[in-house]
Order: structure tokens, then C-alpha cells, then sequence
């Protein structure tokens, strides 16, 4: 089985670190970002299977981020997982325009977010 390459964003170090820690222990190929323009650089660059982003961040916020990707045809097909403040939710129009299935509510526990990662890595990716 070939390795999945996640794509994390986050301008939390320790949540970066946590995050990454966790998808590299159970096997996948991590790449990280602080802010969303250095997200939408490395997802133009490494065509990740997935991305996992923060709502709030620099540059980009994570919708705004997964709302570019989604326009361009190279990257739209990348889905995404939004980390966002408890209580936070998203309108759906926000989610239907920029390919995030999934959210979590900071704080999550790893074993909550590979869960997650599991699912929608399963899922079969709409064209």
C-alpha cells in the first residue's frame, strides 16, 4: 500500500507537533505549514491526500485556503479536515464550496483525529 501524504496547517507549533507525531507514528508521510499561503504553496508542490487545517491562521485563514485550492484544478480534489475553536461552526455553503468534510473542535484527542483521518481518507473522493 503506498504511503498517504497529509498536509497539516496550523500556526500552533505544539498542535503541529502533536499532529504530526501522531499521523507519522501510524504511518503517513507528513508535511507542515504555519500559515495558509505556505499551506496553499506546499499543497501546489506536493499534491497531499489529504489536508488538515486550522481556522485561524496568517495569511490565509484555513477557509480561505481550502476555498483556493478547491478553484484550482490541480489541487480541488484534495480533501480537508478543519481544526476549529469549540463551539465554532462553519455554514454549510463554507463546506460545500471548499471540500472540508470533516471538523474538530479544539481541544481534540489524537486518537479522535487519526479516527477522522481514517474516515475520510476511506471515503470515495467525488470528481
Amino acid at each position: 500500500m503506498e504511503t498517504k501524504t497529509i498536509l497539516v496547517a496550523d500556526d500552533e507549533s505544539h498542535i503541529l507537533n502533536v499532529v504530526s507525531l501522531k499521523l507519522r507514528n501510524a504511518g503517513f508521510r507528513v508535511v507542515t505549514a504555519r500559515d495558509g499561503q505556505e499551506a496553499f504553496e506546499m499543497a501546489l508542490a506536493e499534491k497531499p491526500d489529504l489536508l488538515i487545517t486550522d481556522y485561524h491562521m496568517p495569511q490565509l485563514s484555513g477557509i480561505e485556503l481550502c476555498q483556493k485550492l478547491k478553484q484550482d484544478p490541480a489541487t480541488s480534489a484534495i480533501p480537508a479536515i478543519m481544526l476549529t475553536a469549540r463551539g465554532y461552526q462553519l455554514e454549510p455553503s463554507d463546506t460545500e464550496q471548499s471540500g472540508i468534510l470533516r471538523m474538530l473542535s479544539k481541544p481534540f484527542s489524537p486518537r479522535q483525529l487519526l479516527t477522522t483521518v481514517n474516515e475520510v481518507l476511506e471515503l470515495p473522493q467525488a470528481a
